[in-house]
């Protein structure tokens, strides 16, 4: 593999570390001007003047920067991308007034989500997830973690596995799978939650773990699945081999912060209605507070208490919840703006919660989610003259080019004008 310059870097801008940054050390991030990038092999392998690397000039690849910034890639740590069918006739009676429960009722709901993909090709599944991904690069991103729960029987939670992992290995893309058979209760089995839950746990998540899934989620909320049937399915799951996560307290309140940290989770997901307790055992545990604005935006709910959390010594990080019913959208700069207009968090904390800690959420810190000697060479270039522009410029991409491992995997194609 070539080496590569990253030359007439205008701001290199990066947290720092092999692990989560809290509390105030979130806005603490490397800015540093004028500089060049080596990489070899995939990987950052030095960072200094432009005459420290004038020996390699002759035999690399040079990537010019235009005076521009340059950012790691971002990392989205929850994303539900692999799915058939769409909602937009629910997204309709969501504006007209109609609650989820109305909705279900008519139809629609994660069942629908379910039997659409359910019924979906493998190849058809596939083609519509990598068209996702597509889109989502073009947005900076380098990393996607990607949810299962769409099935709820083995075959389609294996399915959607197997697509996630083929996409791994047919894309430049970094893919995590995560295992969400925990999704919902299938209404066949209403009257018997044990039932299903016995299903998970012992019929599709050693399979799950075979498929190479790395986490198991669950979905512990009002309505969904309560504490002690969530503690089940991860400990179960921490028996195969897979790390828990948690969507926690969106809906209600009911104790998943604390059992995020009971079970030693390495994030937990949503957290609008967290108790201050819960999330304190959090931080005193190290679990990684993953919040999703975009999914409050389209329920037009109450946002998460991201200053609170970041003030209180949390690490926080963001993602999209990209999926086809609370949140169908992958846009990181709505991302960004939601975060700092109604979250107060600030651009620098929102880069960190992008990268570095998004990495961590899915324990990938050491390896990715920062600019630095030793990390793999995922990397952004801004079309801006300075790294606030991502909030400055209000919900409009501002990513000219990403790099993937060295490799310049999206370049924003010019005006024909």
């Amino acid at each position: 593999m070539r080496k590569k310059l990253v030359t007439n870097v205008g701001q290199l801008v990066t947290p720092l570390g092999g692990k989560f940054r809290s509390g105030s050390k979130m806005s603490d991030l490397s800015v540093s001007e004028e500089v060049t990038i080596l990489i070899e092999r995939g990987v950052v392998a030095g960072i200094g003047e432009s005459s420290d690397f004038s020996g390699a000039r002759d035999e690399a690849e040079i990537i010019d920067a235009g005076g521009k910034p340059v950012l790691p890639g971002f990392v989205d740590p929850h994303t539900h991308f692999v799915f058939s069918g769409y909602r937009a006739k629910e997204f309709q009676m969501r504006l007209q007034g109609k609650s989820y429960e109305e909705i279900a009722r008519e139809g629609g709901g994660i069942a629908s989500s379910v039997a659409s993909t359910r019924e979906a090709s493998f190849s058809r599944l596939k083609k519509e997830s990598r068209k996702r991904l597509k889109s989502m690069v073009r947005f900076g991103v380098t990393t996607v973690e990607g949810k299962t729960g769409y099935g709820l029987d083995k075959e389609t939670e294996l399915k959607q596995l197997k697509v996630m992992r083929e996409l791994g290995a047919d894309t430049p893309l970094d893919i995590v799978p995560t295992f969400l058979g925990a999704h919902s209760i299938p209404p066949k089995y209403s009257d018997r939650r044990e039932e299903y839950v016995n299903f998970v746990t012992e019929e599709v998540m050693p399979g799950a773990a075979e498929r190479e899934a790395e986490f198991c989620d669950v979905f512990c909320d009002q309505g969904a699945f309560t504490v002690e049937e969530s503690r089940q399915i991860l400990t179960e799951g921490k028996k195969v081999g897979l790390t828990p996560k948690i969507h926690a307290d969106e809906i209600a309140g009911t104790g998943g912060a604390e059992l995020s940290a009971e079970v030693d989770a390495i994030s937990a997901d949503h957290l609008l209605k967290a108790s201050d307790e819960g999330l304190h055992l959090m931080k005193d545990r190290g679990v990684v507070a993953v919040l999703l604005p975009i999914t409050a935006f389209s329920l037009k709910e109450d946002y998460a208490r991201g200053r609170y959390m970041i003030d209180k010594g949390l690490p926080v990080s963001l993602a999209t919840d990209f999926n086809p019913g609370s949140c169908f959208s992958e846009s990181i700069p709505l991302l960004i703006s939601l975060a700092t207009l109604y979250m107060d968090m600030t651009v620098e904390e929102t880069i960190t919660a992008l990268t570095l800690n998004a990495a961590a959420a899915l324990d990938r810190a050491d390896q990715i989610g920062s600019i630095e000697r030793g990390k793999r060479a995922d990397m952004i270039i801004l079309d801006a003259p300075d790294y606030k522009h991502l909030s400055y410029h209000i919900g409009v991409n501002s990513v000219e080019r990403v790099i993937k491992g060295g490799e310049t995997i999206w370049k924003r194609p010019g005006p024909q004008f």
